[in-house]
């Protein structure tokens, strides 16, 4: 039963007392439970009267599933307090009488008595629940802000920089992860996953946080997209402009001016690449999706990783990830040439061992030219900083089980190290 103030519960008891065709149905529920016509029938008064009677009753009655009207535990101890006084009316001399009814009276008020101080243990164990409930929501809150990523910065993020509008939405926790990343010098990555539920809009949205920096920014619409707390603009470039410069405000990065100078030279919306100095963006446009990468570039090397990159679906940011603060050059030279690196890629096959479905297998080979070769600047030796490095694919002259038929070589082009090799399905399947 729901909480109800000490007036209402004596206003109730005492103004059923008080009407004979109250105390009568008290009576007869609480033989048996008995549906409105039956009441109806056993009373012989008209359904308005009944249902004068039934609202009047309140607190002291309840419902079955069936409909039928049965005593609560209210009405329960309420009519137990009623056949007392009754008893004491009916056995007792006239010469007792009056001492006897402030006795059953004093019983009945010891049972309200008992009956609030139930009510009151009641609500107790609902706010202990309450409370219990508040506690685990703050720990896992100091939780989130011990490790960096703290709720502010998540709604700092959603509001201010993708201008999503969080006061439509129901936001709930859904995953929250931390990691030591050895392979980048032993940094903290964070990541968490956030339900965001709105009456026309559904969505999930994931972060990631590096050394409690922002990494990563990834949104699912699950149904139908954000509900923003602004008019986004229809331009692709004029939005990823607004958003650039919100987040140039949230994180305060010095480098984002010069990446907002490369994207205002851009005058239309289509594929296109700009470098000035060592900033270069690249935009790549195909149908409804559109990415902008820009990245460290120097002595004709794209330092990828060391960029910001933002993708569009139907000019709505779906990801935004900046990895620019924390990665750092280690090296531009380049000692090993494009086709050094093949030849050692080819040599290096053949004298490798692969675990294939548990089994070591070895005496690959491959057929040439090479499926790919680029230049993608990798981390080495558990730190931050970028060297060149060669990464090739080549072909195997058979398919392997599982559908293998690529293998991947990744080469650090200063010292002709391999320091990779992957095995990777092709087109052509078993």
């Amino acid at each position: 039963m729901s909480s109800v103030p000490d007036d209402e519960i004596y206003s109730i008891m005492f103004s059923s007392f008080k009407h004979p065709v109250r105390r009568k149905i008290l009576r007869m529920l609480d033989s048996k439970p008995m549906t409105f016509m039956e009441l109806v029938e056993a009373l012989g008064i008209s359904t308005p009267n009944l249902t004068y009677h039934l609202e009047s009753l309140g607190e002291l009655l309840s419902k079955l599933d069936n409909g039928a009207y049965k005593l609560s535990a209210f009405g329960q101890a309420s009519i137990s307090a009623l056949k007392g006084v009754e008893d004491v009316h009916g056995t007792e001399p006239r010469r007792r009488r009056f001492a006897l009814t402030w006795r059953a009276a004093f019983g009945v008020l010891l049972i309200v008595i008992l009956l609030l101080a139930g009510f009151s243990a009641m609500q107790h164990s609902k706010n202990n629940q309450l409370l219990e409930t508040q506690q685990i929501l703050y720990a896992e809150n100091q939780q989130l802000k011990s490790w960096g990523m703290g709720t502010d910065k998540v709604a700092n993020f959603l509001h201010n920089v993708v201008h999503i509008d969080t006061r439509n939405y129901t936001i709930a926790l859904l995953s929250n992860n931390l990691y030591w990343r050895t392979d980048f010098g032993g940094l903290s990555e964070e990541e968490a996953v956030y339900s965001l539920k709105g009456p026309d809009s559904n969505l999930n949205v994931m972060f990631r946080f590096r050394n409690n920096h922002f990494s990563r920014y990834e949104l699912t619409m699950i149904e139908s997209s954000p509900i923003f707390t602004q008019n986004e603009p229809n331009n692709l470039i004029l939005n990823a402009h607004m958003i650039l410069t919100s987040y140039q405000a949230y994180s305060n990065h010095e480098y984002l001016t010069d990446m907002l100078n490369l994207l205002s030279q851009v005058s239309s919306t289509q594929s296109t690449t700009i470098t000035e100095g060592n900033m270069k963006l690249s935009i790549t446009i195909s149908g409804t999706s559109a990415e902008l990468s820009w990245m460290f570039t120097e002595n004709g090397i794209d330092y990828q990783t060391k960029g910001l990159q933002m993708t569009f679906q139907y000019n709505i940011l779906t990801t935004m990830t900046d990895s620019y603060y924390l990665f750092q050059k280690g090296s531009s030279t380049i000692s090993i040439t494009q086709e050094q690196a093949i030849g050692i890629a080819e040599d290096y096959v053949k004298t490798m061992s692969y675990i294939i479905e548990g089994q070591s297998v070895s005496d690959f080979k491959t057929t040439s030219p090479p499926l790919s070769i680029q230049m993608v600047p990798h981390v080495r030796g558990g730190s931050v900083e970028l060297y060149p490095y060669w990464y090739i694919e080549l072909n195997l002259d058979k398919i392997y089980s599982g559908g293998l038929t690529i293998v991947s070589i990744g080469i650090y082009a200063d010292t002709g190290q391999v320091a990779d090799a992957q095995l990777h399905r092709g087109s052509i399947e078993l």
